[in-house]
């Protein structure tokens, strides 16, 4: 696979503490400002865009490789010896799908993690399509995950550059109500934030990704490119690879207890959606459960090893944004 330049974030002194930060879906280097102003300035952090995000170049992702496309871009940064003079274990912070990249860091590369801070990670099982502590799918094809998943409302505002409120498909509002759970919280950061998730390349090679039809509820399936594909559990499922990993950094597990995303009650997941009457045709529980998400995380966390769950109260999935100084306290505990 060719490299490719990422733009990155970078702060503090060359020969200070490595730390990286790994942005989730949605959103850019940018989303960590508010975390940045917590940390102290003798820390070497570089934070940088995911391919098809922020400032970096709009590159195609091949979700048959799970998040491996973004982890092996990332992998990369850690060999710049501008950006990481020393070449030390890095300590890794990491939120929401920039979770998943950081599992793939720990599995396929060895040695390179000093400790990890996983702020309201993807499932190990992947996103949706699951039902159990276990990953057991919930149809072969693992229907109503993936590109398909994604509201369209929302992917054509993103295009469109929208920055209104007139809709709850509005990338504002979306953040407002599903990256927080209180909207104050983003304060005088707020058109930063909407910047971040704005800057999302939309297409079927980065978001949301293409999908397949099914015979299953809710008739789609998870196609082979782009974004959401890449954390279908068809394609994501790093369970037993963490558990096995040859190095094991301690992970902090960061979460929020009214996460609206990951949680084992997500409104971005098509099973909990259709339990509420939201998404016609929901066959029920027996069929299609709601994915346990937190349950699979801990439970998978648990065979791993070296973890510590941290659990804000009041917070949404972006601890970071809503409590900056406990989880910039979180990240120093690592270092």
């Amino acid at each position: 696979m060719a490299a490719i330049t990422l733009n990155v974030l970078v702060s503090g002194p060359a020969d200070g503490i490595p730390v990286l930060l790994v942005h989730g879906n949605c959103s850019s280097s940018d989303f960590w400002r508010p975390l940045l102003r917590h940390l102290p300035p003798t820390l070497r952090v570089v934070a940088p865009d995911l391919r098809g995000y922020g400032r970096s170049p709009v590159v195609p992702v091949d979700a048959t490789r799970g998040l491996r496309d973004f982890a092996d871009d990332v992998a990369a940064l850690l060999d710049d010896r501008e950006l990481f003079p020393t070449g030390a274990p890095v300590v890794l912070g990491a939120h929401s799908m920039g979770c998943g990249v950081a599992m793939h860091l720990i599995t396929d590369h060895p040695g390179r993690l000093r400790s990890v801070l996983l702020e309201a990670p993807v499932s190990p099982y992947g996103f949706g399509g699951t039902r159990d502590l276990a990953g057991t799918p919930t149809t072969p094809d693992f229907a109503g995950t993936g590109g398909g998943a994604a509201n369209p409302d929302f992917v054509r505002r993103i295009a469109e550059g929208d920055r209104g409120e007139d809709a709850q498909t509005s990338p504002r509002v979306v953040l407002r109500t599903g990256y927080v759970a209180d909207p104050a919280s983003l304060g005088a950061d707020e058109e930063m934030l909407l910047d971040t998730v704005l800057s999302t390349a939309i297409g079927d090679d980065n978001y949301p990704g293409d999908s397949k039809s099914s015979a299953n509820w809710p008739g789609m399936a998870p196609g082979d490119r782009g974004v959401l594909n890449t954390m279908a559990p068809n394609h994501f499922n790093v369970a037993d690879e963490l558990v096995a990993a040859a190095v094991k950094p301690p992970i902090t597990w960061v979460r929020g207890d009214r996460d609206a995303i990951v949680s084992d009650t997500s409104f971005f997941d098509l099973a909990y959606l259709g339990s509420l009457g939201l998404v016609p045709g929901w066959p029920g529980a027996d069929e299609c459960p709601p994915q346990p998400m937190v349950g699979q995380t801990r439970a998978v966390f648990e065979r791993y090893g070296p973890y510590t769950e941290v659990v804000f109260a009041g917070v949404g999935h972006s601890p970071h944004v809503e409590r900056p100084a406990e989880v910039a306290a979180e990240l120093l505990k690592l270092v």
